[in-house]
């Protein structure tokens, strides 16, 4: 259908089962290595020697090269093929995967991000493409479901077994597994290969100077997003010059390609109304469900470590399948908003049931918020992607601008969603800290047996009574510390799931009006139904 896409025979049952499993393989792979090292970014800190705000440089390499090849890859399938496309990135990411096992650094460590980013955003559409041969094509749109749906699993999979990774072989494990992961892929895909397509030339001269602008404003946003709560948004005067370069290098690339009669980023078709909302909506929903990054920093807070987490992710898992299974058996185009204000209110639930934990909270108290969070996550995925892929299907030009749309709103939403929670956290939790140490003063009897006691259980090491009442001192303000930093990820919960239930209003609203509009008969309607009154009439009075 699509210029750049496989076509589709018939295949056996056998082949059929190959391409769905291959399909799998190659979506975990496109996800799980990022996954990997987003829930080990503060053992990987300590294991290159870096600091805090360094190691942050690793996610936000991944995202400038996932959503900026997102913009020619498009196009390079349609005028190369799918085998150079599919051979090519897997090479690559393999070939930095093993070089960063020989050069260890942080500048290798982000070289092979950003080979992970771009290779990701091939693989996210590889793996797609083969699910689709899976499934005969009366269930094509189930297909794409799945397809786009397995990389939600990438997360919870990672926080399972990357403990046992780290300790087989600390950050070599790590990047071990990716190496094993991306061989495996290329194997598979070259055991197995898609049919051919159709291939056109796609590229324009333009289309470079396009990329050379739109790249590096992207690099400098998500350095900004990725790196502004851990070295601060007012405090580091670079954050703001990242910004003010995205700004004018994305707003010169849009300007050059809203006046080219070829573009390759559709700005007109992006700005339309219902591209608009589809977009906020996602963006939105990015945001909820950032609310894991929240219950990951909730639980650490009460010093408790991923081993003893392990069941919850579980759980996590087995909800994100549900809500993949969920979506894939019972979706058809009248039912995708249904499902999208499902998808929120139960993310709305969840995020709202973790807002009441305290200091005595456990992961089995977050058992079944955590996985309504999942299911919906899920849920909410393959319906957007569908909607939006409906209007491209009309219109094959558009397709580099949804991807580009899609990319965006994803993977560099998530790094906002990232970032917005955990600036809201941190503000919060010094609010919540100076209002409770406001209150801590030796005039209260209760703060003096407070201290009293934490200084008197370390009766049998420390002798001097001026040491142990600092002790106690500083036991006390740990407490206090560890109740400001609850109270904050529970404002956190609660500002999620506001959001979502303003999502759902929104999108509620929005499905009712066009209801009523459908409903409504038009004015020629009107003048016709008229007309025949005024006969009837004419005829009763005769």
């Amino acid at each position: 259908m699509l210029p750049g896409s496989p076509s589709s025979p018939i295949h056996t049952t056998e082949r059929r089962l190959a391409f769905f499993v291959i399909g799998f393989i190659v979506a975990i792979t496109g996800g799980l290595g990022n996954a990997l090292v987003l829930v080990n970014l503060p053992y990987l800190q300590g294991s290159l020697g870096v600091y805090s705000a360094e190691i942050q440089w690793l996610p936000a390499a991944y995202v400038m090269a996932n959503v900026s090849m997102n913009l020619l890859l498009v196009k390079f399938r349609q005028q190369y093929g799918l085998r150079l496309f599919t051979e090519l990135f897997l090479v690559l990411y393999a070939v930095a995967t093993v070089a960063h096992l020989f050069v260890h650094g942080l500048a290798s460590a982000i070289a092979v991000r950003a080979a992970h980013g771009m290779s990701g955003a091939a693989l996210s559409t590889l793996g797609l493409y083969y699910v689709l041969q899976a499934f005969p094509a009366q269930h094509r749109v189930k297909a794409v479901v799945l397809g786009i749906g397995f990389s939600q699993l990438a997360l919870p999979m990672a926080r399972l077994f990357s403990s046992d990774l780290m300790e087989f072989g600390e950050w070599r494990g790590l990047y071990f597994f990716e190496l094993g992961l991306a061989l495996v892929s290329l194997a598979g895909v070259l055991f197995l290969k898609l049919p051919p397509g159709d291939r056109i030339k796609a590229f324009e001269k333009m289309d470079f100077v396009t990329f050379a602008l739109f790249a590096p404003g992207v690099a400098l946003l998500s350095a900004a997003l990725a790196l502004g709560r851990t070295v601060w948004w007012f405090e580091s005067r670079w954050l703001g010059l990242c910004l003010a370069g995205a700004i004018v290098l994305i707003a010169g690339a849009l300007l050059i390609e809203h006046n080219r009669a070829r573009p390759l980023i559709n700005t007109r078709w992006l700005s339309t109304a219902n591209i608009a909302r589809l977009a906020l909506s996602v963006l939105l929903i990015r945001i909820v469900q950032s609310e894991a990054s929240g219950t990951v920093g909730f639980l650490q807070a009460l010093g408790l470590t991923n081993d003893q987490m392990q069941t919850l992710w579980i759980i996590v898992m087995i909800g994100t399948l549900a809500g993949l299974l969920a979506s894939a058996l019972t979706i058809t185009p009248a039912r995708i908003p249904a499902q999208l204000m499902v998808s929120l209110v139960v993310m709305a639930i969840g995020a709202y049931m973790d807002s009441n934990a305290t200091n005595l909270t456990r992961p089995v108290d977050m058992y079944v918020s955590q996985f309504l969070l999942g299911f919906g996550g899920a849920l909410f995925i393959g319906p957007t992607f569908v909607s939006g892929f409906g209007a491209v299907i009309a219109a094959p030009s558009n397709l580099v601008s949804f991807s580009v749309m899609f990319s965006i709103t994803q993977t560099l939403g998530s790094l906002l969603g990232s970032a917005i929670v955990g600036t809201f956290q941190v503000v919060r939790e010094k609010y919540h800290s100076s209002i409770l140490v406001e209150h801590l003063t030796l005039l209260d009897p209760q703060v003096a047996a407070r201290i009293q006691s934490g200084g008197a259980s370390l009766g049998a090491t420390l002798a001097d009574p001026t040491m142990r009442n600092a002790q106690g001192v500083a036991s006390l303000g740990a407490a206090a510390a560890r109740e400001a930093n609850i109270l904050a990820y529970n404002d956190v919960f609660l500002m999620i799931a506001l959001v979502a239930v303003l999502t759902l209003a929104w999108m509620l609203a929005r499905y009712l009006w066009s209801i009523c509009v459908v409903c409504q008969p038009s004015p020629a309607h009107n003048a016709q139904t008229g007309m025949a009154n005024v006969s009837l009439n004419n005829s009763g009075s005769r």
